[in-house]
């Protein structure tokens, strides 16, 4: 069985959900955190809209909001127009609704529902942002404070409209240095830059960038979030899809609190970044309409498949929850295609056992 690092024998301390219902004020301080974020990922649920990311590295402000569904630049989308988060407060944060108050406001319009995903940023925790400005050089390291090295990575150019550019451990490496990468704002499979992208693996206090401008354009501005992984709070890692209804079944070493699943393999309409998270979903019916997937790359409210379709009958995209991982339960192109590649990021809502050696209750 796995034990947990004691220190992360609660992860609520390190990643949280957390729901609200827009009342229309501004601004509106959200709370109910058991930690003050450096990360907040926020989404509308109920209406499209865009995936809006803010740290403490870059601070908060109407400028400072980037969007996984496009590519745009650090304070694109509008945000002093759109609503934004204003401050970080020691259990959650600030939001400004800005001057528009049609169904598309991002943050706190009137009985709009809304999820944000929010992460300290902790060695403990193996989480790290890291800002650096570019200088259009091949091989040019980076160091981070992980203290081990990082499984995923997802760096942002924030200075111009470029993609958004993913290192995963699991997709590989060409002639054993030269990783293949994922493009978090598309549905792309994934894809091989030479050393234009990752020339070498990180390591535990670097990592390596090539000249390509999404990552290392001359004085351009970079962000990157980086996660090492600790056991029985995170698990980056892959699995085969089966095609089956009673699909894959990944072990964790503990019960998720949230999933962001993507084909590696595969580029089509359908194969999105979808996320699940604890607080969101209906435990574990067989029924798509139950699983209320989200997708990092589109603008799409809650419940809808990777291609945008309004029709998730049946059992698409559904997944279960599970004490010690999860278990895809469709054979959607999004999560269990027979014979494709997936690689997921994960985080515990409960290690399935503590550091004692002592199981957590089994949902």
């Amino acid at each position: 069985m796995a034990y947990v690092d004691e220190n992360l024998n609660d992860p609520t301390l390190y990643f949280e959900t957390l729901l609200w219902t827009g009342d229309g004020s501004s601004p509106r301080t959200l709370s109910g955190l058991d930690f003050q974020p450096d990360l907040v990922w926020g989404h509308r649920r109920d209406d499209d809209a865009g995936h809006n990311l803010f740290d403490s590295v870059r601070t908060a402000g109407s400028d400072k909001n980037l969007q996984t569904n496009g590519n745009g630049a650090e304070g694109g989308g509008l945000p002093g127009t759109y609503g934004y988060l204003s401050a970080f407060t020691s259990d959650g944060f600030t939001v400004t609704q800005g001057s528009n108050t049609d169904g598309g406001a991002y943050w706190n319009i009137n009985t709009g529902t809304y999820s944000t995903w929010n992460w300290k940023e902790s060695a403990t925790a193996g989480f790290d942002i890291v800002a650096y400005t570019g200088n259009g050089t091949a091989d040019t390291s980076i160091s981070h404070s992980l203290s081990a090295i990082p499984k995923m990575m997802i760096i942002k150019n924030r200075s111009g409209a470029h993609a958004w550019m993913v290192y995963h451990e699991s997709l590989g490496y060409n002639s054993g240095t030269v990783p293949r990468f994922l493009q978090i704002n598309n549905t792309n499979a994934q894809n091989n830059g030479g050393s234009g992208d990752f020339p070498a693996p990180p390591t535990s206090s670097v990592f390596k960038v090539g000249s390509y401008d999404t990552m290392n354009k001359n004085t351009d501005s970079i962000i990157a979030y980086l996660w090492s992984e600790k056991q029985g709070f995170s698990k980056f890692g892959s699995f085969t899809g089966n095609g089956a209804d009673d699909g894959s079944y990944v072990y964790l070493g503990f019960s998720p609190a949230w999933i962001m699943i993507k084909s590696a393999s595969a580029g089509n309409s359908f194969t999105s970044w979808v996320i699940y998270d604890n607080k969101r979903k209906n435990f574990n019916q067989n029924d798509g309409d139950n699983s209320n997937p989200l997708y990092a790359n589109k603008s799409a409210k809650e419940g809808e498949r990777g291609n945008g379709s309004t029709d998730i009958s049946g059992n698409a995209c559904a997944i279960d929850f599970l004490s010690n991982g999860f278990k895809c339960r469709d054979n959607a192109n999004e999560i269990n295609t027979s014979g494709d590649k997936y690689v997921y990021m994960a985080f515990a809502e409960a290690p399935f056992v503590n550091s004692n050696g002592v199981p957590n209750n089994a949902r």
